[in-house]
């Protein structure tokens, strides 16, 4: 992997109604033919995303919707994946043209200011007409940054939206958390539990190792690197006990029998529970294992679509561990990539991945889902500490 991955770029989205030139915005930011420009509306036909650098805000992704007022069933379609988009947002921008501030703007923008989402209204197609200074007044009263500009004709559209998303980008983005965070210092000893089993990438390590891996080395750490097999060995050859153990949660019941008890364990998965997440609401969802009942139906929740395999932790390991632990017969749904299912109030539970394909933006979003609408969540590390009886052990390091 040499490019930031997409789970720890700002994530742009770009909405409005049709033809008001959301595609020639992205083509111009990015200087290049993302999106197929028309002056036929409803040209765009689902989400189209660009990946890139743009300095000083780092790696961002850029992400071009259907217009929001499409019509007919595919419209209606279209428009139930831009709304999806919005789970992912980090910062909006709401595009229009000199026609102004309509219901369809008033309305996203009021979405968006719910969820604390910054928005940049970009009036668009200034080289025609100039918007009236009403309506630009009633712009500012609903957004967070104004832009005008010609998306086709000016010659500084980057540098136009730069500046609004350098205003407003969001904190934890400028300055984002670590995910080791106030658990290592420098020259700490960290050893990473990192099992080669059959969901193992081929030749290389899986994101969340790699992340970890990258941050130990930035911190001048020294890192060990073993599979579950050579761990004894590992900790017996080290002059000093490691300041942490960190394993694949998959491996968590030989790991923690092999670690010391004076030695901090923890997981991956649980690492980004705390990062992506909210580990104080996971570790409280985790308990209403105990409540579950016979034809009580759980979402395992994945953020990213992969090949299962015959074994696989989301749709197999987790599964076979509550029913283990509860010896109730439950029935087991799953969601993967962007998709999560409306109604999800028929569930007696939510079960979320680590979250390494996707932004903490989108996890939090199914957080406050299913608060509404009273369902606990918990997380994947979680969920198999819980249920091998170490959770306690597995959170202590991280609540400090």
């Amino acid at each position: 992997m040499d490019k930031a991955p997409k789970s720890m770029r700002l994530h742009i989205g770009i909405f409005g109604k049709r033809n008001v030139g959301k595609s020639s915005l992205i083509n111009a930011i990015t200087n290049q033919s993302i999106s197929i420009v028309s002056e036929v509306a409803g040209t765009t036909t689902d989400a189209v995303e660009k990946s890139m650098e743009m300095l000083p805000l780092g790696p961002v992704t850029l992400i071009d919707t259907a217009g929001i007022d499409d019509v007919g069933d595919l419209g209606e379609q279209r428009v139930q994946k831009s709304e999806q988009i919005i789970e992912r947002t980090d910062v909006a921008l709401i595009v229009c043209d000199f026609d102004g501030w309509t219901e369809f703007e008033k309305n996203l923008a009021k979405t968006f200011n719910e969820k604390k989402i910054p928005i940049v209204a970009v009036i668009n197609k200034n080289d025609i007409k100039e918007i009236s200074d009403e309506k630009f007044e009633e712009i500012k009263a609903e957004t967070t940054y104004q832009i005008k500009l010609s998306a086709k004709n000016d010659k500084d559209v980057t540098a136009k939206i730069k500046e609004g998303l350098i205003r407003i980008a969001p904190e934890d983005f400028i300055n984002p958390p670590a995910i080791l965070e106030n658990l290592v210092e420098p020259n700490d000893t960290v050893i990473l539990v990192t099992p080669i089993d059959k969901e193992a990438p081929k030749g290389r390590l899986i994101l969340p190792q790699v992340n970890v891996l990258r941050e130990l080395l930035d911190s001048r750490c020294v890192a060990v690197v073993v599979t579950e097999h050579n761990l004894k060995q590992a900790i017996e050859g080290l002059k000093n006990p490691p300041k942490l153990v960190i394993t694949d949660s998959q491996a968590f019941k030989t790991v923690s029998e092999i670690t010391p008890e004076n030695i901090p364990l923890t997981s991956f998965s649980i690492l980004f529970a705390r990062l992506k997440g909210d580990l104080k609401t996971f570790t409280e969802g985790v308990k209403a294992i105990e409540n579950l009942k016979d034809g009580d139906k759980v979402l395992i929740c994945e953020s990213c679509s992969h090949h299962a395999i015959e074994d696989d932790i989301g749709r197999v390991k987790i599964p076979n561990l509550i029913r283990k632990k509860t010896g109730k017969n439950l029935t087991f749904e799953h969601v993967a990539s962007h998709d999560m299912i409306k109604n999800i109030s028929n569930y007696a539970l939510i079960i979320h991945c680590g979250g390494c394909m996707t932004n903490r933006r989108e996890i939090l979003s199914r957080i406050a889902k299913s608060k509404a609408e009273g369902v606990p969540i918990t997380n994947y590390g979680i969920t198999i500490s819980y249920c091998l009886g170490i959770l306690n052990r597995a959170v202590k390091p991280l609540l400090k």
